[in-house]
């Protein structure tokens, strides 16, 4: 049912969002305005506001935010139009009448809820029963007992047409049994017939936790396959759904983190071993739609998968999957285990600290893209690496994310330099000839051949020493830092420029995007409000580094001082901080410009490019 945005508008109006929101998070009034510690990430001092005037709320933590329909979406999981008729029914607000069609479709659809329900009963009872033993012996070499059976709803199914004889009982028509893909149609007339039989059966809910269809797996092990879910349903689709996802949501919410694992039974590994947020796709490779449904409960899910070849296929597909799909804050991590181990299997073998200790070191997605393009392949010869540039450059292609694509763009170009351009080369002469040097600086017998090794360690040591200038940059980076806390308010004059800037320290990157997400607010930009925002969003020990620079010859708000004696005011501020902009860049301009240098004499040996590597370089003495 589409609802037009007149309607919405009327909901939202008559929504309390302060009292719907109360009802997970304790608020406090601050003028106009409720504050609270946000739900989706653990903070101890409030940062999280919400405002019944702008019907918002939004956490300056974290960034999230919304209106009432996505507060529902995003703390219980429900559907764009659930939420909807969720607000609707509170506030009072008619939604349009349905069709006949619309009543007959959905009066069926709660139909089937009500069957699916009684064929997950069925078989939980049946596991229990006599006929089960052999079902509850497996599970029990597993280390799953009764207990484990009931939390995740873990059935029998019978041979014959058990489940078809029972839920006749309950009055129940073939076509629903069918419609619900609980039973097979005749074929070949043998008559309908169950569509599991002599398999464990696992519940899979959808994210309003009812239960809508099955996953089961043959206790014969000729069986094949091992494992098969229900069918394509009014209810069911299995690339739109996650195995527990109903279940694991607020524990990943709360956590900000959720695992991705294979297979049911690593799922329940993971629960019981105190990993709560744990999902599964079903029984098919990440889809877009489970993508998406891991990205409302938290923002890197990581996907845990087995350390062999089809673990690493399943990462590199799941990984080209998410780069159309790549936001801000939003991407994926990938958690390898040993080859031949799944969760269950390591968790059993190893315990829950192993299985914490690889989830942690969790890689990042570029890097696992990197890795998928580069391990085991040869670039010995020049054609082979521009063709990996290549395919990094249409792998950078298909991110729509801008911002996104270009930090991409950066990170694959340093990789390819740190791993062939950097390297020195070896000489062809293995004699151990040193070159002399003509009058010109030239080395001797340069051409037709690679570069001598003294020559390329010359290179090499000075493209380490001068081209990087880490300190220089490091010093850079805080004299910027140092301004910005001191005078906050650049960041609303001048945020076109910080959002272009790249810092190579991580903490001080962080106190850039939380200037740039309050500047764009509203928030107002002062110092003390920013020292208190930045304790209370994690950077405490960046106020402190911050806070304790004093002193004479100082390179940031000090100098800034000392130069007008105390009396600087924000266009002192200001104007050092464009001057200490100008210069970074210039820094990273040379220092690119060196590199290219270095780049083609390597590649060209000839007397111009040797000259214009040494103007650049400087002596190698110096």
């Amino acid at each position: 049912m589409r609802y037009g945005q007149g309607l919405l508008e009327e909901i939202l109006r008559r929504t309390d969002l302060v009292q719907l929101v109360g009802r997970r998070v304790k608020l406090v009034r601050k003028g106009r305005v409720m504050w609270g510690c946000c739900p989706f990430h653990k903070e101890k001092s409030p940062s999280f506001k919400v405002e019944n005037e702008r019907r918002t709320y939004k956490c300056f933590g974290c960034g999230k935010g919304g209106d009432a329909f996505k507060w529902l979406m995003e703390t219980e999981g429900l559907s764009f139009p659930e939420a909807v008729e969720r607000l609707a029914g509170e506030a009072g607000v008619e939604l349009p009448k349905w069709t006949a069609d619309d009543e007959a479709r959905e009066a069926q659809k709660k139909s089937l809820y009500d069957i699916v329900e009684l064929a997950c009963q069925f078989y939980e009872a049946q596991l229990r029963e006599p006929v089960g033993r052999a079902t509850r012996d497996y599970l029990a070499t597993r280390g799953l007992g009764e207990a484990v059976a009931r939390q995740f709803r873990l059935g029998y199914a019978p041979q014959g047409n058990a489940l078809i004889e029972h839920l006749k009982t309950k009055n129940v028509t073939l076509d629903d049994m069918v419609a619900a893909g609980l039973a097979r149609p005749s074929e070949d007339n043998r008559g309908p017939r169950d569509f599991f039989f002599n398999r464990v059966t696992f519940a899979i809910s959808d994210p309003r936790g009812r239960v809508i269809a099955f996953g089961a797996r043959a206790l014969d092990p000729d069986a094949k396959p091992k494992y098969i879910n229900t069918g394509e349903t009014t209810l069911f689709s299995k690339g739109q759904l996650l195995y527990n996802f109903a279940t694991s949501r607020p524990a990943a919410i709360k956590a900000q983190s959720i695992v991705v694992a294979e297979g049911y039974m690593d799922v329940i590994a993971l629960v019981r071993a105190g990993f709560e947020a744990a999902v599964a796709p079903l029984g098919t490779a990440l889809t877009e739609d489970q993508l998406h449904l891991l990205w409302r409960s938290a923002p890197e899910p990581i996907l845990c998968f087995d350390g062999d070849d089809a673990g690493q296929r399943a990462a590199h597909r799941a990984a080209h999957l998410a780069l159309a799909h790549l936001k801000p804050g939003y991407s994926l991590r990938f958690a390898f285990l040993p080859a031949g181990e799944d969760p269950d299997s390591f968790l059993r073998a190893n315990g829950t600290p192993a299985m914490k200790k690889i989830l942690d070191a969790a890689e990042p997605l570029a890097l696992v893209l990197w890795r998928a393009e580069t391990e085991g392949k040869d670039f010995s010869t020049p054609e082979r690496r521009a063709g990996l540039e290549r395919t990094l450059a249409e792998i950078v292609g298909r991110i729509q994310d801008s911002k996104i694509a270009d930090y991409y763009r950066r990170d694959f170009e340093q990789r390819v330099f740190d791993t062939f351009k950097r390297r020195q080369f070896k000489p062809r002469d293995e004699t151990g000839y040193r070159g002399k040097e003509t009058r010109r600086g030239m080395p001797s017998q340069l051409h037709g051949r690679a570069p001598l090794a003294p020559v390329s360690a010359a290179l090499k040591n000075s493209v380490l020493a001068r081209t990087h200038q880490a300190g220089a940059r490091r010093m850079k980076e805080m004299e910027l830092a140092e301004l910005l806390f001191a005078w906050p308010e650049i960041a609303l004059r001048h945020g076109e420029v910080l959002a272009a800037l790249s810092f190579q320290d991580r903490v001080l990157d962080r106190l850039r995007h939380e200037l740039l997400n309050l500047a764009a607010s509203g928030f107002k930009l002062e110092k003390a409000g920013l020292e208190n925002h930045l304790v209370r969003v994690g950077l405490a020990d960046l106020v402190d580094r911050l806070k304790g620079r004093r002193g004479p010859g100082g390179i940031g708000a000090d100098a800034v001082l000392e130069g007008t004696g105390g009396s600087a005011d924000g266009e002192d501020f200001e104007a050092h901080w464009l001057s200490a902009v100008a210069q970074l860049r210039q820094i990273t301009e040379l220092d690119l410009e060196r590199v290219r240098a270095v780049e083609r004499f390597k590649s060209e040996a000839t007397e111009e490019n040797w000259l214009e590597a040494r103007r650049l370089l400087g002596p190698s003495n110096e």
